[in-house]
């Protein structure tokens, strides 16, 4: 059953999410007050894709991890248009160490159309970093809360959202692979990727009726309301996270994926 009354199609929602809507800046800055943000991977260098630090919650310290687009020509071009390189995700994984030695809970912001492809990530182990930011978000003993705000493109995405809860803004996708990959691997013709959308089953509705998702943030309200509600929301999903013993919130979120 549709959680919204006027769903747009899903190649309509495709399009949206890759609109600039948002910006990983915008959100940390109305979010979270006192935002230090941390650089480096302490092993390569330093990805500006990944957007990451320290900051408040209200009361409470947390950790915040966010891939960014960028606004203007330069910092689409610098970012890979949020497309991480293996930099950026050990960067990912040095903050939620960060945030277990510290126990602080552990937000991730996500849109990215999918990890950096590139001859020089491969190189310097892009399927590596993936796999071990997944493998350590399982292991984590902190509660992790992941937010894809625009795309969520494959293994890229994935490795920032192996979390305890996964929200979805109303009008951003979640998929294996882009619906022009999707058509091109199907079909052999990337143009029919409107009908590819149709069929992935991508927009936060059709995956919250699956449980792949558990909340979906409507978006039909000014951004700074639209701010407030995530806001009061992840207040109330920390404080209820945090009470659990975290053994067993590993177990738990371990089961999580394990359904799928």
């Amino acid at each position: 059953m549709s959680l919204f009354k006027h769903d747009l199609d899903p190649a309509e929602v495709v399009a949206k999410s890759r609109e600039d809507r948002y910006s990983a800046n915008y959100i940390i800055q109305s979010l979270f007050s006192d935002f230090f943000e941390m650089h480096g991977d302490r092993l390569q260098g330093d990805d500006p894709s990944i957007v990451s630090g320290v900051a408040m919650l209200n009361e409470q310290p947390v950790t915040v991890i966010a891939i960014d687009k960028g606004l203007t020509l330069d910092e689409k071009i610098a970012k890979r248009n949020g497309s991480p390189t293996p930099s950026g995700y050990r960067k990912a994984q040095r903050m939620m160490q960060h945030a277990e030695k510290f126990r602080q809970p552990i937000i991730t912001f996500i849109n990215t159309p999918g990890a950096y492809p590139g001859k020089e990530a491969e190189e310097n182990g892009q399927g590596e970093a993936i796999a071990q930011s997944i493998l350590m978000s399982m292991k984590i003993t902190v509660p992790i809360i992941a937010i894809i705000y625009g795309e969520g493109g494959s293994g890229g995405a994935l490795a920032l959202a192996t979390a305890d809860e996964v929200w979805m803004f109303e009008n951003a996708t979640y998929s294996v692979l882009s619906p022009e990959g999707f058509a091109s691997i199907l079909w052999k013709d990337g143009k029919r990727s409107d009908e590819a959308a149709r069929l992935m089953g991508l927009t936060a509705a059709e995956l919250a009726d699956e449980g792949v998702i558990d909340y979906v943030i409507p978006e039909g309200w000014t951004k700074r309301r639209l701010m407030r509600l995530v806001q009061v929301r992840l207040e109330r999903s920390i404080e209820r996270l945090m009470k659990l013993d975290p053994n067993e919130l590993v177990s738990r979120r371990q089961q999580r994926f394990r359904k799928f």
